[in-house]
């Protein structure tokens, strides 16, 4: 261990001993989008460089002080005074108001292909294009509700399908059906339920409506909000940074990424807070102590000395970043591992299953998980959806620049601050009014009717200000009954945090139904992105929907669109259309 140690010192140290840099991140100042290709150049010197496929560079500086220049077509030039080891964030302004996706896409996989000649051998085909592994997932089925008119699943709000099926499009390949969850592709929206009262922890919402795919079916949207933290409120962190340094993590899109996302994270933190790292590649090392959210710039050197190298031993270091925040634990406090790899582990214990057994040991210490997922060609999808569903933990995958500053910036809290855990519904469906149901996504987080919250059926996690959205598509009876009959009992069951008591948030869901495009935006939105997924699936309950009324749905629900992520949305819909010509 202390070799290991001394290697990941010599490899960032010896560089800052001898050279002067700066480094930094350029985005769309529109789009927050990375910009790729952009030349940085030192003025007055012949030193220059250029980002990379997410918007990254590494500059040396002649001085203590330089001045950059960044140029791109179609983009403003700018110049910017810098100080050694700077860390920036830099934004272009575009020459027009649109930046074109498409072109983007073909920049960024431009660059990948001068950066890895390796990269997009496509006529191999998509399999052995990508040496990726996702869970295999089989679509819900109707339920007869004579015979079963309980539904029970665990809930959670992972994202990481959604921007890894965009990743899939902008590089025009097919998406693999399994990597299509389409809980985490609704839930990666924001949803304008209203928060719940003051001194509840989660507030229930239900939309019942036709189904636009299957004009004789219904639909019904159950959403859960949590509370929302005030940010002056927040608990006392103590993270524990495990990063891959294994040498799957070398490639432009995986390690100068995370360094990007973490030093995000880290300009969030507080004094109150602590951060510890661990590097792992053939053996885990502590890079970094328990150190306090005060001493940022000791943390960001510590991430920036990171350097990609060897095999991956993800057991010994998983196992390490736990006793660590065990040793830290504040009582109270958001006690939490953040894992950030491809999911490429191949020393010691590696299969999911005994990754899976692994986190399962380690949960009950009340530490939780959070799984960042980077990369490609080798990227290990059910490894990492496996850890952060088994460990009372979240999942994301970041793709690029903006998705890391959406996770760790724009939704900071409701990443890092959990307000319950342990989540499970239970709905039970009245047998005189639904003659069979389906589950739209949730298909590996479906429950056995009768579980309870116990270690083998764990359910997910809902942290501050998330909105919970589950689907269900539904056959009616032929009976007709009064407007005030109940279609349905929702049960969610969860635990706090810091306790083990079980609590319970229930409610009647009404009979009464509207026609869908009398719905909420969120609701309608919600929908098209589930019909977008299903189209995606493939699935033989689209009936008469496909991209063209996912289309419709979801310009026509567009609401207030913090962010813009919906409008993305849109532009995710016509890569598909592109994709399956």
């Amino acid at each position: 261990m202390r070799k290991f140690l001394l290697l990941l010192l010599f490899w960032g140290g010896g560089l800052q001993a001898q050279t002067i840099w700066v480094s930094g991140a350029v985005e769309d100042s529109i789009s927050h989008r990375p910009v790729s290709g952009v030349q940085v150049k030192v003025i007055d010197d012949t030193t220059n460089v250029v980002t990379n496929a997410f918007g990254l560079f590494k500059i040396v500086i002649p001085r203590a002080t330089a001045t950059l220049l960044l140029t791109q077509n179609g983009y403003l030039p700018k110049e910017i005074t810098v100080s050694k080891y700077d860390r920036l964030l830099i934004t272009l302004s575009p020459l027009r108001k649109d930046t074109d996706p498409i072109a983007l896409a073909k920049a960024r996989s431009k660059m990948l292909h001068s950066s890895n000649p390796n990269y997009g051998n496509t006529s191999m085909g998509i399999h052995s294009f990508y040496n990726e592994t996702y869970g295999t997932t089989y679509e819900n089925k109707f339920v007869r509700t004579e015979s079963h008119p309980l539904s029970t699943f665990a809930i959670d709000v992972d994202r990481a399908a959604y921007s890894n099926i965009r990743r899939f499009l902008r590089l025009k390949e097919p998406v693999p059906v399994d990597a299509v969850r389409i809980e985490e592709m609704i839930n990666y929206f924001h949803y304008d339920y209203p928060l719940p009262l003051q001194g509840q922890d989660m507030a229930l919402y239900s939309h019942y409506t036709t189904c636009p795919w299957e004009t004789s079916h219904r639909l019904l949207q159950i959403a859960i909000r949590a509370r929302a933290l005030e940010t002056d409120s927040f608990p006392a962190n103590n993270l524990v940074f495990l990063i891959d340094v294994s040498g799957s993590m070398g490639t432009p899109n995986k390690l100068p990424l995370l360094q990007a996302a973490f030093r995000i994270l880290v300009n969030n933190l507080r004094p109150a807070d602590k951060v510890a790292i661990v590097a792992y590649a053939g053996e885990p090392g502590v890079l970094l102590p328990a150190t306090g959210g005060d001493q940022k710039a000791k943390i960001l050197n510590a991430i920036d000395n990171l350097n990609a190298g060897g095999s991956t031993a993800g057991e010994a270091a998983i196992k390490m970043a736990y006793r660590i925040a065990v040793e830290q634990y504040i009582p109270d406090g958001n006690n939490r591992v953040i894992l950030a790899t491809d999911g490429d582990f191949n020393v010691g214990l590696s299969s999911d299953e005994e990754m899976e057994q692994l986190i399962l040991q380690q949960k009950e210490s009340g530490v939780l998980l959070t799984c960042l997922g980077f990369g490609m060609k080798n990227y290990k999808d059910s490894k990492l959806q496996s850890l952060a569903s088994k460990g009372n933990g979240n999942f994301a995958y970041i793709d690029d620049l903006e998705e890391a500053n959406k996770i760790f910036a724009r939704e900071f809290g409701s990443t890092l601050f959990t307000i319950a855990r342990d989540v499970q519904s239970e709905v039970c469906f009245n047998p005189a009014l639904v003659k069979s149901y389906r589950l739209i996504g949730y298909e590996n987080k479906v429950l056995p009717p009768d579980t309870t919250i116990k270690t083998e059926y764990s359910g997910g996690i809902i942290g501050s200000g998330h909105c919970s959205v589950a689907l269900y598509e539904i056959v009616p009876t032929a009976t007709a009954l009064p407007a005030d009959t109940i279609l349905a009992h929702v049960k969610i069951s969860y635990r706090a945090p810091q306790d083990t008591a079980v609590r319970y948030l229930s409610g009647d869901i009404p009979a009464a139904w509207k026609n869908f495009d009398q719905a909420s935006e969120d609701c309608r939105f919600a929908t098209a992105v589930a019909l977008l997924g299903m189209v995606l699936r493939k699935s033989a309950y689209c009936g008469k929907g496909d991209t063209d009324m996912v289309m419709e749905m979801a310009r026509n629900a567009l609401g207030k669109d913090e962010g813009h992520y919906r409008e993305e949305f849109l532009k995710m819909v016509k890569m598909v259309r592109k994709v399956k010509r």
